[in-house]
């Protein structure tokens, strides 16, 4: 399900999806939002003393006290019965069959004359089997079937004759289901006062005569809802006419008086269409910002798709935490808005996708605090909790330009807390009112509850959302980079020489990548896992070689499709450990489709014709300027390692040749770096190469 919605999703536009996706936040933030913008008031609250006599200004049904009464109504209707006619005759019939077959039983025994007489009951129980199947309640013992067996035809048919007469004069009455048992002991009684059915079949006639027994008066459900229909149809319509008295002036007023007054519409002030229509203007003027802010946005797609859909889920969660906490507020005198965590979605934008849209979302975000927490009608919208969020979560920003480590969330709500208090000051002072020990001290403790709430929603929905969104945020790759990590363990472990070139390589990246505005942690955290897939045959990798080296017993071209391997098998592993999918990409594109030549030319000396793709990696070419500058780095890293005696105008010659290689190789193509931040990351690489391969004193033996 998941796969199709992505799926569906990328064959929409990016400008019809952020038109499909603001419009369904509009929706959901104008039905939150609509009741804080009625104006709705209340002359008369319930239990109190009524001013005046109030009257009717209308008639009109009062639909819930009509629907109780139908409702009454209908319980009142007793469930329609119908007498079957038929039933009598139709179980009188049924006695009469079972007698009926053990007549046709005693004959068919007589005429073999050879039955045992466990044969014989055998035989009569396999007649009964049917009628056995369709009564359940018809249970004959064998001793009881060889009584039947052993009377004689005459005895056998003053029984039925009794029983059958017996049971349709009984049945030829209205009997329900509930009394069945009482009906049923009432016919035992009779048989057993009959002197024509003999004792040895007294207990087959009470068995017969109690199965035979059933209800003749059937309930009729069709004719029963008719009737319930009709009783409810019946009741007329409860009305509140014109003029009449509702309450009288100095009567209490009740829940039902409440209730009457709240239907006809006497409780609330007149309703102005004007508020909802500004409410309108609001939420329009706030997806026009985030509509300008995505469709002008210069990332990729998928990254703009991403960004979109964490900020309004972010605004979501904001806007539903703050109606809950208003719904709360009607219970208390104090301004419990101040609770509300004033930069949790400011941060979480902010660390997933970037300051532009932290920014607006705190703006927008304080204007919909307003109107939530609006308790005054004088006023258009609640400005103090508007300020205190606007103040909360610009102070995220301002503050704390980074959040690399989770000690920067702390730091960062710290000064939150500082700001909060600082305005909860403000608040008090200007308000101009006499506040209590207690009130102060909520209001302090409600804007350090702000301040830690901003920091532990942050950080408790930071992983949701990473995982959910496939994000990379910097916070996850410094979790990347710890050296714990169990596959930079396992690089260590088992490569211990492609552990330290993936080291040298991100030193080598990540100053490159910021020398030209590139993300250089996302640079260093991919260069440490790049060659994870040459765990799976280290000793191939000349790194990892102490002594012989098994390409040297190998064709070429096994060789070169082991070394090509790598960049799969590293995809592989870092699929199975969950990586982002950022970091598997680097692994597959770090070589992109460039050619073996090593094993090329010895392919070459040794005559073989091979085609040239059997020694080229199988890509994609590097899509990303980070995957681009790790290419590069991973290749001179390599061969400066491997220079005698290397030198400033040595190394800058390798990366000069590194560098143009890949670039008449049509290695970049398919990523946006241009021949200017070539030139610079190749100053880069040269200057941190020189200080890493710098002349050294020799010291004396």
């Amino acid at each position: 399900m998941k796969e199709k919605l992505n799926k569906l999703i990328q064959l929409i536009s990016f400008r019809t999806l952020l038109i499909i996706v603001l419009s369904i936040t509009a929706v959901l933030q104008f039905s939150l939002m609509v009741e804080n913008v009625r104006g709705v008031t209340y002359d008369i609250q319930l239990t109190e003393l009524s001013p005046e006599t109030i009257r009717s200004m209308k008639t009109i049904e009062d639909t819930a006290k009509t629907e109780i009464d139908k409702e009454h109504a209908e319980e009142a209707v007793e469930p329609v019965y119908v007498f079957d006619e038929d039933i009598p005759n139709h179980r009188a019939t049924f006695v009469t069959t079972i007698f009926d077959i053990v007549l046709e039983a005693k004959k068919k025994i007589e005429e073999n004359g050879e039955y045992t007489q466990e044969e014989q009951v055998d035989l009569l129980r396999e007649d009964f089997k049917k009628i056995f199947e369709n009564q359940q309640s018809l249970t004959i013992s064998d001793a009881q079937l060889k009584n039947l067996l052993a009377a004689t035809k005459e005895q056998i048919e003053a029984t039925r004759d009794t029983l059958a007469s017996l049971v349709e004069a009984n049945l030829d009455r209205p009997l329900r289901k509930e009394n069945l048992i009482t009906y049923r002991n009432e016919i035992e009684s009779k048989i057993r006062q009959q002197l024509a059915i003999l004792d040895s079949l007294m207990s087959v006639a009470v068995i017969v005569g109690r199965a035979a027994v059933v209800e003749t008066e059937i309930l009729d459900e069709e004719k029963t809802v008719v009737a319930k229909q009709q009783a409810r149809e019946a009741v007329e319509p409860t009305r509140i006419l014109q003029g009449q008295i509702i309450v009288q002036e100095g009567e209490v007023i009740t829940r039902e008086i409440y209730r009457q007054l709240e239907l006809l519409g006497m409780l609330d002030n007149k309703v102005s269409i004007k508020p909802i229509i500004g409410l309108l203007f609001l939420i329009l003027l706030q997806m026009a910002f985030l509509f300008v802010l995505f469709d002008r946005s210069k990332k990729e797609v998928s990254k703009k798709r991403k960004d979109l859909f964490v900020t309004v889920i972010v605004y979501a969660v904001a806007l539903v935490t703050m109606k809950i906490i208003g719904l709360i507020a009607a219970n208390f005198d104090v301004m419990l808005a101040f609770i509300y965590p004033s930069a949790m979605a400011t941060m979480l934008v902010r660390i997933l996708t970037n300051e532009k849209a932290a920014s607006i979302v705190t703006v927008i975000t304080a204007a919909s605090a307003g109107i939530i927490f609006h308790e005054g009608y004088a006023a258009v919208l609640q400005m103090d909790a508007a300020l205190y969020i606007l103040f909360g979560g610009f102070a995220a920003l301002i503050f704390m330009r980074s959040f690399e480590k989770r000690s920067d969330i702390l730091q960062a709500v710290a000064i939150i807390t500082l700001v909060n208090v600082i305005f909860i000051a403000f608040y008090l002072l200007m308000s101009q009112s006499g506040y209590q020990f207690k009130e102060i001290s909520f209001y302090l403790a409600a804007a350090i509850i702000s301040g830690l709430l901003s920091g532990a929603l942050t950080m408790g929905l930071l992983p949701y959302f990473e995982s959910a969104f496939g994000i990379l945020s910097t916070m996850r790759l410094i979790e990347l980079s710890n050296p714990n990590h169990p596959l930079l363990k396992k690089v260590l472990t088992e490569t211990p020489g492609t552990y330290h070139h993936s080291i040298m390589v991100a030193n080598l990246a990540e100053a490159a990548c910021e020398a030209i505005g590139a993300d250089g942690l996302l640079a260093r955290v991919g260069c440490y896992y790049h060659d994870v897939g040459k765990t799976r045959r280290p000793l191939f990798f000349i790194e990892n070689q102490m002594g012989t080296n098994p390409h040297d017993s190998l064709p070429p071209e096994s060789s070169a499709e082991i070394i090509i391997a790598h960049t799969t098998d590293g995809a592989e592993l870092l699929r199975k450990y969950k990586m982002p999918q950022e970091i598997i990409d680097i692994c597959l594109q770090h070589h992109g489709t460039s050619l073996l030549k090593f094993f090329l030319f010895k392919a070459k000396e040794e005559g073989k014709q091979l085609d040239e793709n059997t020694f080229r990696y199988p890509g994609p070419k590097p899509q990303t300027k980070e995957a681009a500058i790790i290419s590069v780095a991973d290749s001179v890293e390599a061969a400066v390692r491997s220079m005698k005696e290397p030198n400033a105008q040595k190394i800058q010659k390798l990366v000069q040749s590194i560098i143009q290689d890949r670039v008449q190789d049509d290695q970049f193509d398919e990523c946006d770096i241009s021949l200017k931040e070539l030139k610079m990351i190749e100053d880069v690489l040269c200057e941190t190469l020189n200080g890493t391969f710098h002349s050294r004193i020799e010291y004396p033996k």
